[in-house]
């Protein structure tokens, strides 16, 4: 999953990016509002984390901006602006969440994990494949009962396989679930990691649709 954060406090954004790098998340990270807004214009993101104080172009005019030109990405405002008024404003101009600073980032990445499920209509926290879980919380991923050690990118590329299980996902797709752009991707890297996970679990596990992008296909419920 690929987040934008969008905040203009250098130590607080450098926290965040370290804290949900290791919470499984591929974040890319704005420190002005127009910036925010053409990243938003060209990237391919899942969710966004806004700040509303932002320096060129403010919280509220991104969000405003985003909603009109009818992007329907999740947004979770991050805020020291706690007048209820100020959170009854952000909700309305379509914000999906709302959360204070000083905050735990522990209660962050699980309203991010709450927004994500609810956006991909799921209700259960744990993502299931026949004898597969993995559950996003605690970034655990068992077959059968037994753990399975995934690295971080082998990780991330089942989860997002299994977010969307049934459809087919591009190249471009996957890699801009696995890496920002400041990461460097090699030609091969994301071959690597799917033939990684299908010898740790089952070489027909995961498809590929020569041409068109890699799939798990959905089960029936």
């Amino acid at each position: 999953m690929r987040l934008l954060l969008a905040e203009d406090d250098i130590m607080l954004g450098e926290a965040l990016q370290d804290t949900l790098m290791a919470q499984g998340f591929v974040v890319d990270w704005m420190k002005d509002g127009q910036a925010a807004l053409a990243a938003l214009h060209t990237g391919n993101f899942d969710l966004v984390i806004l700040d509303l104080g932002l320096p060129r172009r403010d919280g509220m005019s991104v969000l405003t901006a985003l909603r009109q030109s009818g992007n329907d990405i999740p947004v979770l405002i991050l805020t020291a602006r706690d007048a209820l008024q100020d959170r009854i404003a952000g909700l309305d101009a379509g914000a999906d969440d709302y959360l204070l600073k000083p905050f735990e980032t522990t209660e962050l990445a699980a309203r991010l994990r709450a927004l994500l499920r609810r956006r991909g209509g799921r209700a259960r926290p744990e993502l299931r494949h026949g004898d597969i879980v993995l559950d996003p919380a605690s970034q655990q991923v068992t077959r059968a009962g037994n753990p399975v050690v995934l690295t971080r990118r082998e990780y991330m590329l089942l989860k997002e396989l299994l977010e969307h299980a049934g459809e087919v996902l591009t190249r471009d797709r996957l890699e801009a679930s696995l890496y920002g752009w400041m990461d460097e991707v090699e030609s091969n890297s994301l071959e690597v990691h799917i033939h990684h996970l299908r010898k740790k679990f089952d070489a027909s596990l995961i498809r590929t649709l020569r041409g068109v992008g890699y799939m798990i296909p959905k089960q029936d419920s």
